[in-house]
């Protein structure tokens, strides 16, 4: 029986790893976002973009950062342009959220997030989990095994009970 359980988990790991391996993102600092570097740390991704009516999630997305990150958390903003309401260049975004939200985690450059064209992330997240984002601020909690640990909606606050309930749970 033993012989057969630790098989079973050998078996699984990589499965459990997946969204903490083999996803990169282009930095909308330069360089690359690897999110394999935060194994063993819940991630909260976001979809983002800059001229949505849930844009002012930001100052709650960076409290979040804020409150948790000496406890390990990830916040990972993904702007994209897939509901029209993103800027037009990686440059304006950059400078919209540090000039109106002084933020400082970590944001990568207009990705997209839908169809045929979206990034390997969303597309294994559709598969895994059957989520697709259906507009702006989306959030996907990313376990520390690298499951899928919660998703929320657009109009699920960063701050809410619902998500700082989760993200609670994942912390050391």
């Amino acid at each position: 029986m033993r012989v057969l359980l630790a098989a079973l988990i050998v078996c699984l790991a990589p499965l459990a790893n997946a969204a903490m391996s083999g996803f990169t993102f282009a930095s909308m600092d330069g360089g690359e976002i690897d999110l394999a570097e935060w194994r063993g740390q819940p991630v909260l991704v976001v979809n983002t973009a800059s001229r949505c009516g849930y844009t002012r999630q930001y100052d709650g997305l960076q409290t979040l950062y804020d409150t948790y990150r000496d406890q390990g958390l990830v916040v990972l903003a993904i702007p994209s342009n897939d509901f029209r309401q993103e800027l037009a260049s990686n440059e304006d975004v950059q400078e919209f959220c540090e000039v109106n939200f002084g933020l400082d985690f970590p944001m990568t450059t207009i990705t997209p997030i839908l169809g045929d064209g979206a990034h390997p992330f969303y597309a294994w997240l559709e598969a895994e989990v059957g989520f697709t984002p259906k507009w702006n601020f989306n959030k996907v909690l990313i376990a520390p095994d690298g499951s899928v640990a919660a998703t929320f909606g657009s109009n699920v606050r960063p701050l809410s009970r619902t998500v700082t309930d989760a993200i609670t749970a994942l912390l050391d």
